[in-house]
């Protein structure tokens, strides 16, 4: 904020918060440090942030709003995602015909101004406010949940009961359930989880019957977390909207159901999967979120760096064999094959998949979905998508001998292949696949990278560093090696080339308004195994995926948790989070 120091060292006298002697002594201070009045008011301990800022307000002519008694509504407050608000400290407050007033901590954060004023279309009104203020706005964002379902949920009981008592002997008939699911009430309640949802930025939705209630939770950043609890009455009518739009059978409830629906929230389209299975109380419904038209994910951005990287992009100019991503469920493998096909989506090249399902639509690139109960599957998919003049196919995994078979097939006659398997390491995939029966000599005929992944939470900007004392480095000594690792961050030039263990600081998650456990978002972390002639020498003599990992460190693979040591030095993560990912 550019003040006039005159101006603002008489308002902070006549304001009465600082002593004239105070004032002159931290000028003086400031001038010989070539700092500002301000920071160096606070460094002395002369006044507190929030009083500071109410004072630049008023010498910038500022608006300063206080908060703290203010319920925002939620669809202004939502206008702003919650990561950006968080992470800027920037929430909306008030919408007017034309313009949008927000409330700040730092006016002069013109980049998160900007993005808000992209997002929503409106001339942008800043505001300034203070740190109370600002934590009590964010908290909002969580408790507008709870708020949001306010007197609905005893009017959908009421509306469930009345419906229920109609029905003989407790019985419910599909036609009382369509009338369920189409009540006013239960839509309201079901978009409203469907919305929170969504501006939590969770991956799942949980919503699990219990005996006397019905617990929904959000699983974000991989953890899952309570959003809810909701009446026990509420379970039926939910899990009967769910099912209306997700086109499933209202009254089969004794089998298992998988279906998928879509909605529009503020411009971005979000594709539910849907799985519906009967427990003891009733019938669980878990729902995947799926952000559609997802584009702009780089490689780097997934948290490839290297020689990892450098394995991957050589393997993408190749106009034959298999990329392979490998992984259990929700480790980001499907994310980092459409970065792939992202890079090799040039109007020169004819893309294929199969997937199961499609879960991000991208253009020029012709995606189909299998379907298992009309016969439909990836083996029977991929037997017509060679027929289809493809230069690149991308088989959404390989689950059985046969579509192991078609893909290597595939590979083998002038097509890339990409696709995913589910093993532990990417070593582990070797014996994977002849445990498919596929022969070896087709195997090193096609590999050409293989690349395992986790994925472990991303500490917030707001982080404490930590030297680490002999008996941690003895412990992280168990899990890698660290003298090959401080090679490798040496070689990247993450540290200083005589840099010592004694001296590199790790980091650890501090709570903030920002984040209440420290951290935010995911990022990945990687082994790529390059098929080198060494390793296809290996495969043909029947090695074993411990071998063979061996033979790739020699040749300097980074294997997983090195991986993760390596981005906790970066300070992107901890080390706590990776040995819970990877040792778990």
């Amino acid at each position: 904020m550019i003040i006039n120091q005159s101006q603002f060292e008489k308002y902070l006298i006549d304001s009465g918060l600082v002593s004239e002697k105070d004032v002159k002594d931290a000028a003086k201070e400031a001038e010989k440090d070539k700092t500002d009045l301000g920071a160096t008011l606070l460094k002395r301990g002369s006044i507190n942030e929030d009083d500071l800022r109410k004072i630049q307000a008023y010498v910038l002519g500022l608006p300063f709003v206080d908060l703290k008694d203010l319920k925002i509504e939620f669809d202004i407050l939502s206008m702003i995602p919650e990561p950006i608000a968080r992470n800027h400290n920037i929430v909306a407050f008030k919408k007017n015909k034309d313009s949008l007033e927000v409330a700040m901590l730092d006016t002069d954060d013109l980049g998160a101004i900007d993005f808000v004023k992209k997002k929503v279309g409106l001339k942008i009104l800043p505001r300034l406010t203070d740190t109370e203020s600002m934590k009590g706005a964010l908290l909002q964002y969580q408790k507008s949940l709870k708020a949001d379902f306010g007197d609905i949920i005893q009017k959908e009981s009421i509306s469930i009961k009345a419906i229920k008592d109609g029905g003989e002997q407790g019985t419910t008939s599909e036609a009382d359930l369509k009338k369920l699911a189409e009540d006013l009430p239960v839509v309201r309640v079901v978009d409203t989880l469907l919305k929170h949802a969504a501006l939590q930025n969770a991956s799942d939705i949980h919503i699990e019957p219990q005996e006397n209630e019905v617990v929904v939770r959000y699983r974000i950043d991989g953890l899952l977390h309570d959003a809810m609890i909701l009446p026990k009455s509420a379970g039926d009518s939910i899990t009967a909207r769910i099912k209306v739009l997700s086109n499933l059978k209202l009254d089969e409830k004794r089998l298992p159901q998988d279906g998928r629906f879509k909605i529009d929230m503020n411009g971005e389209k979000i594709s539910f999967r849907v799985s519906i299975l009967p427990i003891y109380y009733g019938e669980k419904t878990v729902m995947r979120l799926l952000r559609e038209n997802v584009s702009g994910f780089t490689l780097e951005g997934l948290g490839f760096h290297g020689e990892g990287l450098e394995g991957i992009m050589e393997a993408t100019k190749l106009s034959t064999g298999m990329i392979l991503t490998t992984g259990p469920t929700g480790s980001g493998k499907t994310t980092t094959l459409y970065t792939v096909l992202d890079i090799l989506n040039t109007p020169d090249v004819n893309i294929s998949t199969i997937e199961d399902p499609v879960e991000y639509q991208m253009k020029r690139i012709n995606q189909t979905q299998v379907k298992p109960e009309i016969g439909f599957t990836f083996s029977s998919g991929l037997r017509s998508l060679v027929r289809q003049d493809p230069d690149i196919i991308m088989v959404g995994e390989i689950r059985d001998t046969e579509t192991a078979s078609l893909a290597i097939n595939a590979a083998l006659t002038g097509h890339l292949v990409l696709s995913t398997l589910h093993t532990n390491s990417a070593a582990g995939a070797i014996p994977r696949f002849i445990d498919m029966h596929v022969e070896p000599f087709l195997l090193v005929s096609t590999l050409s990278v293989i690349v395992a992944q986790r994925l472990v939470r991303k500490l917030a900007s707001e982080k404490e560093p930590h030297i680490l004392t002999k008996d941690e480095l003895a412990e992280l000594a168990k899990h890698v090696d660290l003298d090959r690792l401080l090679e490798y961050l040496r070689k990247e030039k993450i540290v200083e080339p005589k840099a010592t263990w004694d001296t590199i600081p790790f980091y650890k998650p501090k709570k903030s308004a920002a984040s209440e456990d420290g951290y935010a978002g995911r990022i990945g972390i990687h082994e790529t195994l390059k098929v080198t002639s060494t390793i296809k020498d290996l495969v043909m003599k029947g090695a074993t995926s411990d071998e063979i990992e061996a033979q790739a460190k020699k040749e300097g693979m980074m294997t997983m948790i090195e991986d993760g040591i390596f981005k906790s030095v970066q300070g992107l993560t901890t080390i706590e989070e990776v040995l819970r990912v990877v040792t778990e």
